[in-house]
């Protein structure tokens, strides 16, 4: 999923495209939430670690996403996009350390 975002980020047009229906930061938030989902549902571990894996997970894949764009004249890297992917990350775990039962979280 990660590999779509920075290929369907790194199209001409796409991003000016989609961008009439959807500003950046939700689409940053809504794919860098999805992504934290998948990682931590998939992780092991008891919830504090499970957070810190993730969110260092989003923040090196929000990097690497940016960094690509940087490469492109019709994109740029911006560090409030990344910032938006980290804070949509540490969302996401919080919502689910409070959500999932803590007897799912301990037997992963």
């Amino acid at each position: 999923m990660f590999l779509a975002i920075v290929i369907a980020g790194s199209i001409p047009g796409a991003r000016a495209g989609i961008g009439e229906y959807a500003p950046g930061v939700v689409l940053h938030s809504s794919a860098y939430s999805v992504l934290a989902l998948l990682w931590f549902t998939a992780s092991r571990g008891n919830a504090a670690s499970r957070t810190v894996a993730t969110v260092l997970a989003i923040a090196v894949m929000g990097a690497i996403d940016e960094s690509v764009q940087s490469f492109f004249p019709y994109r740029g890297a911006d560090v409030r996009d990344w910032m938006v992917d980290c804070s949509s990350a540490l969302a996401t775990c919080a919502i689910l350390w409070m959500i999932l039962p803590k007897a799912a979280l301990q037997r992963s």
